[in-house]
């Protein structure tokens, strides 16, 4: 029997399905091992309720409606959804770039986005390219009045940066992960140098090993279309895909010597610490106490 999910995890939001794609009727969805069904009421307002054992439907769970998503919880969080500034900013483009599944755990997804190392050899001639490899030295905390792990001062050469951008440039980057298995990227603007383009990964843990991704960009781009950035972007995690779901264990280990870091990985090595400290074991090797 399946590991149940713990407290730590539990009491967290989650994206449970894109805004525009709720139907009226009842379509089954799936949240840290729990079956869930989604729905429009009688005044259209978006339903999350869990499917019990029984077959019967649980009362409604929380639910809260931002970046043209819909969020959830089994638990009770001790905290409202982290902000992001930058998405009321008018001039920004929101782009909600769908979901995809992944048959790996959804903290490995999140690991993954933090990861520079992979861009020449996955992301070839897009993020990255021979022999631009190696990862500078960049800061990694994790912000105690927060509670989320961020690196900066990160950079990296980059083929084509994003969609809009013309050649190669050297990307500054930041990384913030607000919650256990949601994280945010910073990155170069090219259509703005003062400014960062805000990229989200906001992960839907179905099981263990199991999850969907739901990407989602705030971007200053006056000249791409949006089916072009959303396929841009779509393009980016497909590659990601093929590694996620051939890495073993597919369980994140947290133990510091189950998987040796190299330099590069000083954001991972925060982030596993992070997760230990805060209890989290869905998505795991490990087992809670």
């Amino acid at each position: 029997m399946a590991r149940p999910a713990e407290k730590a995890s539990l009491d967290n939001w989650y994206v449970i399905d894109a805004l525009a794609d709720i139907p009226a009727e009842l379509r089954p969805n799936r949240l840290l091992g729990r079956d869930l069904v989604v729905f429009r009421d009688g005044d259209g307002v978006p339903v999350v309720r869990e499917r019990l054992a029984d077959g019967s439907l649980g009362a409604p769970l929380p639910t809260r409606e931002r970046w043209g998503y819909l969020w959830t919880t089994l638990g009770a969080p001790p905290r409202e959804l982290f902000d992001i500034p930058e998405a009321d900013e008018p001039d920004r483009r929101h782009v909600v770039c769908g979901s995809v599944a992944v048959r790996a755990s959804g903290l490995r997804i999140v690991e993954n986005f933090l990861d520079m190392a992979h861009f020449p050899f996955v992301h070839t001639d897009i993020l990255g390219a021979e022999p631009h490899t190696e990862v500078h030295h960049y800061t990694t905390e994790i912000r105690r009045d927060v509670d989320e792990v961020w690196a900066t001062n990160c950079e990296f050469f980059q083929p084509q940066a994003a969609l809009s951008a013309q050649g190669g440039i050297m990307t500054q980057y930041m990384y913030r992960v607000a919650a256990p298995f949601q994280t945010l990227l910073y990155k170069t603007c090219p259509a703005a140098a003062n400014r960062w383009d805000v990229i989200c990964l906001f992960v839907q843990p179905l099981d263990h090993d199991r999850c969907r991704a739901h990407p989602v960009m705030f971007i200053v781009d006056d000249e791409s279309t949006l089916t072009s950035m959303i396929h841009f972007q779509q393009l980016i995690f497909l590659q990601d895909r093929i590694i996620l779901e051939n890495q073993r264990p597919r369980l994140l280990p947290l133990e510091p010597r189950a998987e040796i870091p190299t330099r590069a990985d000083i954001s991972s090595v925060a982030y596993r610490r992070w997760l230990k400290e805060k209890g989290v074991t869905f998505g795991t090797a490990e087992r809670a106490a």
